[in-house]
């Protein structure tokens, strides 16, 4: 399956992920990535929802079904240089041990600014 493969690929990329990262979130070795990227195999069911999950897309969209994903591709490639501005990737994001090293006042920084964003995304500019 090309399709599925070249979008893998992309969907990676447009998350900002190593193939190492994606692989390490999902248990695999970066080769089995690779192998997957470059359509000498494909992920069985569990794998392929887990990937899709990880990239935030739909499995339709991973398999050619369905071409939607692409305006959230560009959002995720717009999203993600943002985030490299200030030195940051979304695993970086994820990274626990930033998060632990978080005082008081940054956590409710984080809370108001996450609450402005969730209601701005609920009302719009109403």
């Amino acid at each position: 399956m090309e399709t599925l493969a070249k979008r893998l690929k992309q969907a990676r990329k447009s998350t900002g992920l190593s193939q190492e990262q994606a692989g390490d979130v999902v248990g695999l070795a970066n080769g089995t990535i690779s192998g997957y990227e470059r359509n000498y195999r494909d992920p069985d069911t569990q794998t392929l929802f887990e990937l899709a999950e990880l990239y935030e897309v739909s499995i339709d969209w991973l398999l050619g079904r369905d071409s939607f994903q692409q305006e959230n591709a560009d959002l995720t490639t717009e999203m993600n240089k943002r985030l490299k501005q200030y030195g940051l990737t979304q695993s970086s994001l994820l990274d626990i041990e930033r998060w632990k090293r978080m005082g008081e006042k940054e956590w409710k920084e984080l809370e108001h600014y996450f609450k402005y964003i969730t209601d701005t995304a609920q009302h719009g500019d109403d």
